[in-house]
């Protein structure tokens, strides 16, 4: 299976470019590069049902989030506010960062 480059990381803040939550900005909480996507908090919410277990007796409908593409949402950049491109730089001391593409300030901490 083949691996896809994901810019996106978890706890990065987005912006849903498209879909049912088209402009809602939130938090990434997991991301799956494998797939190609990645789970956004509140956004792409659906319901699911669940069977009565010890842990949850009485069973029911739960609400969660449902993994989207990766490419439906931009990163938004802490500095600027913006949603941005991600650009990579090497730093002098050989790490790589993520810079964004309209002030150019690193999005990584």
């Amino acid at each position: 299976m083949e691996v896809k480059k994901i810019s996106v990381r978890r706890g990065d803040k987005v912006l849903i470019l498209s879909g049912k939550d088209k402009g809602k900005k939130g938090k990434v909480i997991a991301t799956f590069p494998r797939l190609g996507k990645l789970k956004v908090e509140n956004v792409n919410m659906i319901k699911k049902h669940a069977k009565p277990t010890r842990k949850v007796p009485q069973g029911g409908i739960r609400e969660m989030e449902a993994a989207l593409p990766a490419s439906k949402v931009m990163v938004v950049c802490p500095a600027c506010s913006k949603p941005t491109r991600v650009a990579k730089k090497m730093l002098p001391d050989e790490r790589r960062v993520r810079i964004c593409r309209k002030c150019g300030e690193s999005l990584d901490k």
